[in-house]
């Protein structure tokens, strides 16, 4: 056993990141040598003071660059380093059809720990429309894209529409997926030191794009049914935020929908505060909700986002947003500043496939297929508390005392499953604990594979903590 005590007043990112750099740069030095083994996690972050949660993400990020291995029961070791040494993060080639499919989850894992749209053979429908594009329209390969057609506007607007509500074209910014969508909102009508508020858990990514360039977060409290209006009143009293951004149907990762009394609130009091909103409707248009949408409510404050990624294919990274007109050039040019700007590729290619029919008859199969694993989901967690919704390709499960959300994480990860716990959530630094994990079911390439980790799953949850002791 060693007495590794690293030290990290110095350096700087998140202290699992410093940690895992830390061990790293000692087990290069020779500090660690090979065959060493790493303190206990509960013992090293009493220790050097920080929760058990970063020094678990610690280890996990050495086992990812592949430098030590653990072994339940036994504890966590140095590996030795060879120069010709394989990483432990390899690719893994998977057959789907007559294709091949390139994932990136560690060698012998599952991957419980995405959304995007399941694999049901939409590369087909993909590679004729790339192909067709490029015979039409060679000169745009070797050039910038100058103009943006209507039927760009078009598709955006088909594909944001429901029960009845369709955008106007006129306000449509075709961008490189929601979270480009998202950010290019923020950017072009708020300014460093402002105020955005989040839902307490919600696709926290965005946050953190944010904080990268000077914009504060605000935490509102959530419940069984989305954003406390109460509290998200009090957070506009007291902080004066420029902007909000909220999921009203199908919140990732709660699944919680706001009922349409409560979406009418919410609009007041960003009225009354004036607040803007971005409604993230990505996983909405996926639900059978009929609920007014934020955008219909209040047309003149609200940026409706949406794109293919979750029901189509994320690797086209299609997205739109419905803009008030004249926000709509702002939000253009703060696209092209942000991304370098719109490729003719990937904008004609999502338009295509919204107008030619493509993209909803995927989404119909996709969603077929997110049903059926979400029918193996009831059959093994009977018995736990979880919330889910049809066509919704993720689930939130309670998690059974003694099990906190990051050990748990780290247990599923030690036993072959990659899911996220509720930090991967959490807008900012919170004294907040839910209990809870969020376990995707679309990227596992077979219903099998879905079985099988779930099983996994359902058995560590059966154990507790008297059948997992990850590192001695």
């Amino acid at each position: 056993m060693t007495n590794w005590l690293p030290d990290l007043s110095s350096g700087s990112g998140p202290l699992y990141l410093r940690l895992a750099d830390k061990a790293e740069a000692d087990i290069a030095s020779g500090a660690l040598p090979a065959g060493r083994k790493l303190p206990p996690q509960r013992d090293l972050a009493y220790d050097i003071g920080v929760t058990i949660g970063t020094v678990g993400r610690a280890y996990s990020l050495l086992r990812e660059r592949g430098l030590v291995n653990g072994e339940v029961g036994r504890g966590t070791y140095v590996l030795e380093r060879e120069a010709d040494k394989s990483p432990a993060v390899a690719p893994v080639l998977a057959h789907s059809g007559d294709s091949t499919r390139h994932l990136d989850a560690p060698a012998g894992k599952l991957r419980f720990d995405s959304t995007a749209a399941p694999d049901i053979g939409q590369s087909a429908a993909i590679a004729e429309l790339l192909s067709t594009i490029m015979r039409e329209h060679p000169g745009e390969m070797a050039s910038y894209t100058r103009t943006f057609p209507d039927h760009w506007s078009e598709a955006g607007a088909n594909w944001l529409s429901r029960n009845g509500f369709r955008p106007d074209p006129g306000g449509i910014v075709p961008t490189l997926g929601v979270h480009a969508a998202v950010m290019s909102v923020i950017a072009a009508l708020t300014v460093p030191g402002d105020y955005i508020v989040y839902e307490h858990v919600t696709y926290a990514q965005l946050a953190r794009s944010a904080g990268l360039i000077g914009r504060r977060a605000a935490m509102v409290e959530v419940d069984a049914q989305g954003l406390d209006p109460e509290d998200f009143e009090r957070v506009c009293a007291q902080k004066h935020p420029r902007m909000a951004f909220v999921m009203p149907t199908a919140q990732n990762p709660t699944v919680a929908s706001m009922p349409g009394e409560r979406r009418a609130e919410l609009v007041r009091i960003a009225r009354a505060y004036n607040v803007l909103l971005i409604e993230d409707d990505l996983y909405g248009a996926m639900a059978e909700d009929a609920t007014p949408l934020l955008t219909e409510l209040a047309p003149e404050r609200t940026f409706l986002v949406g794109g293919l990624s979750k029901a189509v294919s994320a690797g086209v990274r299609g997205g739109w947003v419905a803009c008030p007109q004249h926000y709509r050039h702002r939000v253009r040019v703060a696209h092209k500043m942000l991304t370098g700007g719109m490729p003719f590729l990937l904008a004609e290619l999502g338009a295509r496939l919204v107008l030619s029919g493509a993209a909803r008859d995927i989404r119909t199969r996709a969603l077929d297929e997110v049903n059926a694993r979400l029918a193996i989901v009831r059959t093994a967690l009977d018995g736990y508390d979880y919330r889910m919704e049809p066509n919704i390709p993720f689930i939130w499960i309670a998690l059974p005392e003694p099990w906190l959300s990051g050990t748990f994480k780290q247990a599923a990860y030690e036993a072959g499953v990659l899911i996220d716990d509720e930090d991967e959530f959490k807008a900012g630094r919170s004294d907040k604990s839910f209990h809870r994990v969020r376990i995707g079911i679309s990227a596992p390439k077979s219903r099998e594979d879905v079985t099988r980790g779930l099983a996994t799953l359902r058995r560590l949850l059966d154990e507790g903590r008297a059948g997992y002791d990850s590192f001695g």
